[in-house]
């Protein structure tokens, strides 16, 4: 596992105007040298909005992977949402050209037609240069938890597809184990629901979880907004697993709940991260495998 450290980008390109205090700020943070060791530094430096944050891994996972020419996998939330305005803010001062993106979500797609981003399928394009998307978990080995926005199928079609899956995320997503942090989201079929919940609940792999299945909107995650069952783009129901405990082996989950029947994917995606880019306090650090 490797982390580095890097210098906070220019609050004026990625974040807007910044106060004069925090540019002094800045300027100090550059004087700093490459740690290897740690995510966080011991003190905090810049008091930045979790949006910011968002902002800056956003716009760097783009500035540092995508290049013209490219196939881009497009992801899905409030982070990936941050990405694709910089896709398309560089297609439209020329300093990206000739760019193709596949969307994981409709709401993905809408937004990349708003700024103009050509889109195309992977039904004509299975091959993606690069991925970027949010993760609701991280943890040390780079094993995510993802699926609070309701797209975990599409947004994993697309990434295990790219030759490079960038995932970009603020320091609150990073984790020592996945489970008790965030639900893991598994998307079933409709029918005979209740009965793929009980089967679900019942795999050893994930022993002690609550199944829970998602109400309301299905970008809430496990906070209900609603009466009605959450649909997916897919018409697929999800069920949330809630754990006190960290899941002992993401891997394991991930087989025994992609074998059961009535089950379509889940969030648990390993052993498919390039780079994770992180903002947080002390600056933005990248961690790779």
């Amino acid at each position: 596992m490797n982390t580095t450290m890097l210098s906070m980008p220019s609050a004026s390109k990625v974040c807007g105007k910044a106060p004069a205090q925090l540019r002094g700020q800045r300027a100090s943070l550059a004087a700093k040298k490459t740690s290897r060791a740690s995510v966080r530094s011991s003190a905090p430096v810049l008091a930045l909005t979790q949006d910011e944050l968002k902002k800056m891994v956003g716009y760097k996972a783009v500035d540092d992977y995508v290049k013209s020419g490219m196939v881009v996998g497009l992801g899905t939330g409030s982070t990936a949402a941050f990405a694709v305005e910089r896709v398309g803010e560089l297609l439209k001062s020329g300093e990206l050209t000739d760019i193709l993106a596949v969307p994981t979500s409709v709401r993905t797609k809408e937004q990349a037609e708003e700024l103009g981003i050509p889109l195309v399928t992977l039904d004509t394009h299975s091959e993606l240069d690069v991925a970027i998307d949010g993760a609701d978990e991280v943890d040390p080995n780079l094993q995510l938890v993802k699926g609070g926005g309701g797209a975990l199928l599409r947004e994993k079609l697309v990434e295990i597809c790219a030759e490079k899956f960038i995932v970009i995320v603020d320091e609150s997503k990073l984790c020592d184990g996945l489970g008790p942090g965030f639900p893991l989201p598994v998307e079933i079929t409709p029918f005979c629901h209740e009965h793929t919940i009980r089967k679900v609940a019942a795999l050893p792999s994930v022993a002690g979880c609550k199944a829970q299945l998602r109400m309301g909107s299905a970008a809430t995650g496990a906070a209900p907004d609603g009466d009605e069952i959450a649909v997916t783009d897919n018409g697929n129901y999800i069920v949330d697993l809630i754990f006190e405990e960290p899941i002992k082996d993401p891997a394991k989950a991930a087989e025994e709940l992609k074998s059961l029947c009535g089950v379509v994917d889940h969030g648990l995606f390993c052993n498919m991260t390039t780079a994770v880019i992180i903002a947080g306090s002390d600056g933005i650090s990248v961690k790779t495998p």
